[in-house]
C-alpha cells in the first residue's frame, strides 16, 4: 500500500460504486448513439462486435483505473503520483492525472450546456411548448431554444447549480444518495417505455432494427465505431472511474464491479433504444442521429401518440437525470484534488469549481447564438473543448494509463490490487500492455483522419498476431512463469 494515502471517504458498499460508475456511463449519447449505431452497422453482429471491443479495450482500461484509484486513495494526480512512486517510478507520470483531471473538467465545461436542452425540453413538453406539426417546426424551435442567450444560460447555469448542490455534500450523503435514486428511477421509467412501445406497433420493426443479424452491414466503419464508443462510453481517460475507485472499499472485487459497470452500461443503452425506436417507427419516421432524433423527432413523435405529453415528461426526465449522474463524474476529480491538497472544504471545492465552471461553459454557450462569429480555425469555443478532449486527450490519457501499469509498475502492485487468480492477471496484463494500447492508436488515428478506415481496420489483426506471438514469447520467459505460478 502507499504510505502517504489519508484516510478516505469510501462508497458504502460496493453497489454504491456500481451505480455512481453506471450513472457516469451512461449519458446523454448513450441514449441516441449506441441504439443507432447498433441498427446501423449491422444490429446483432454489431452488438457481438461492440462486446467483444468492451471486453478487450474498456474492461482492461478499466480495471486499470480503478485498481490505481483505490491503490492511491486520492485525486487521479495524487492517485498515480504515490503509485508510480510505490513502483520506483518517476514522478512526471503524475501528468496523466493532471490530464485526466483537465479533460473531465473541460467535457463538463460544454456537456452541462447539451444537459441544458435536456431540462430546457423538459419545461417545455410540461408547459406545452414544443406545438409542431412537422420536424421543420420542431427544429425551428431547436434552433430558437439555442439562439436566445439568456434561455440556453438560464439552463446550463441550473445544471451547474444541481451538479454542485450534489458534489458539494459529499461521496456518501450527495453523490451516492443521489444515484441510488437516480439510476433505479431511469431505468423504471425505460421499462415503462418499452412496455408501452410493445403495444405501439412499432416495437417489431424496432426489434429488427436493433438485433437482426446483418453482418454485411458490419464495415470496417462499424468496427471502428464499435471499438471507439467501447472506450468513450465508460468515461475512461477523463479522471471519473479512476476518482471514483478512490472511494471503492478495499474488500470489492475490481474484477467483478467492472464487469458488472460494463453490462449495466450496455444493457441500459439497449433499453434506451428499445424504450425509443418503437416510438419512432410506429410513428413513420427514419431514425436519425444525434440531436435531431432527441430533440426534433421524438417531441413530433410524442404529441402523435396516445398519452403522448406524459410518455415525453417521462422521457426528458429520464434524459435529465443520465445528464446529472455524468456531470456529477466529471467535476468529482477536480473537487477531490481541491480538497486533498488545498485544506478547503468540500462544499467551498464545489462552489470555487462551480464558478470557474459557470463561466467557461458560458463562454461555450455563447458559441450558439451571439458568439457564432468567434472561431479560430473554423471551429467555435464549444468545438474546441469537444475536439480537444475527444481526439487528443481522451486517448493519450488512456494510452499512458494502460502503457504506465502494463510497463513501468511493479508487477506485484497491480496484482495485489487487481486480486485476479494466476491465470487472469495474466490475460489481464497481455491485454494492458499490446490488445489495449493498439486499439487506443486506432481510435486515436481515425479520429484525427491520419488513417483511412480500411487501413485502421486491416492493421490492429495484423499487430494483433504480433501480440499473440509476443505473448507466446512471454509465457515461456522465466518472468511471466513467476507470474503464472505465484
Amino acid at each position: 500500500m502507499t504510505n502517504d494515502a489519508q484516510p478516505r471517504t469510501q462508497w458504502l458498499g460496493r453497489w454504491g460504486f456500481v451505480l455512481a460508475a453506471t450513472g457516469s456511463a451512461v449519458g446523454l449519447g448513450n441514449v441516441w448513439k449506441f441504439p443507432y449505431m447498433t441498427g446501423e452497422y449491422g444490429g446483432g453482429a454489431f452488438v457481438l462486435v461492440y462486446l467483444a471491443c468492451i471486453l478487450a479495450l474498456g474492461v482492461p482500461v478499466m480495471m486499470t483505473e480503478i485498481a490505481l484509484g483505490r491503490r492511491g486513495r486520492g485525486s487521479p494526480i495524487d492517485a498515480i503520483r504515490r503509485v508510480t512512486a510505490e513502483s520506483g517510478g518517476r514522478s512526471p507520470w503524475s501528468l496523466l492525472g493532471w490530464m485526466a483531471m483537465a479533460c473531465g473538467f473541460m467535457i463538463l465545461c460544454f456537456y452541462v450546456v447539451v444537459a441544458g436542452w435536456s431540462f430546457s425540453y423538459l419545461w417545455k413538453m410540461l408547459s406545452g411548448g414544443l406545438a409542431g406539426t412537422s420536424v421543420d417546426d420542431m427544429a425551428a424551435i431547436f434552433g430558437a431554444n439555442n439562439a436566445n442567450p439568456f434561455n440556453l444560460g438560464f439552463w446550463s447555469t441550473l445544471v451547474t447549480i444541481i451538479t454542485m448542490l450534489i458534489v458539494g455534500k459529499g461521496v456518501q450523503a450527495g453523490i451516492e444518495k443521489s444515484v441510488s435514486w437516480m439510476m433505479p428511477g431511469m431505468v423504471l421509467m425505460l421499462l415503462i417505455m418499452i412496455v408501452y412501445g410493445a403495444f405501439s406497433g412499432g416495437f417489431g420493426d424496432a426489434l429488427h432494427f436493433l438485433f437482426a443479424f446483418n453482418a454485411g452491414s458490419l464495415s470496417s466503419e462499424g468496427m471502428l465505431a464499435a471499438m471507439g464508443h467501447a472506450f468513450f462510453t465508460l468515461s475512461l481517460a477523463s479522471g471519473a472511474i479512476l476518482t471514483y475507485g478512490s472511494y471503492l472499499p478495499r474488500d470489492a472485487s475490481i474484477g467483478r464491479t467492472t464487469l458488472t459497470v460494463a453490462v449495466a452500461d450496455t444493457l441500459v443503452a439497449l433499453m434506451a433504444g428499445l424504450a425509443i425506436f418503437p416510438v419512432i417507427f410506429a410513428n413513420g419516421m427514419e431514425p436519425g442521429s444525434g440531436p435531431g432524433l432527441i430533440f426534433m423527432s421524438l417531441p413530433l413523435a410524442f404529441q402523435a401518440m396516445p398519452l403522448g405529453t406524459l410518455f415525453g415528461i417521462l422521457f426528458f426526465v429520464m434524459l435529465s437525470m443520465a445528464a446529472l449522474t455524468s456531470s456529477i463524474s466529471m467535476v468529482e476529480a477536480t473537487v477531490s484534488w481541491l480538497t486533498d491538497n488545498k485544506g478547503i472544504s468540500r462544499r467551498t471545492a464545489a462552489w470555487g469549481t462551480g464558478i470557474v465552471l459557470w463561466i467557461i461553459s458560458t463562454l461555450a454557450m455563447l458559441s450558439f447564438n451571439v458568439g457564432a462569429d468567434w472561431t479560430l480555425a473554423g471551429k467555435h469555443f464549444f468545438d474546441w473543448l469537444d475536439y480537444l478532449t475527444s481526439r487528443w486527450m481522451m486517448p493519450l490519457g488512456g494510452l499512458g494509463v494502460v502503457l504506465l501499469a502494463g510497463f513501468v509498475l511493479n508487477s506485484e502492485v497491480m496484482r495485489e490490487e487487481l486480486g485476479l487468480s494466476p491465470v487472469m492477471h495474466a490475460l489481464w496484463l497481455f491485454m494492458v500492455r499490446y490488445v489495449s494500447p493498439l486499439g487506443i492508436v486506432v481510435i486515436f488515428l481515425d479520429a484525427l483522419g491520419i488513417a483511412t478506415l480500411e487501413f485502421a481496420v486491416q492493421w490492429p489483426w495484423l499487430l494483433l498476431a504480433l501480440a499473440v506471438i509476443t505473448l507466446i514469447g512471454e509465457i515461456t520467459s522465466p518472468r511471466l512463469k513467476r507470474t503464472l505460478c505465484a
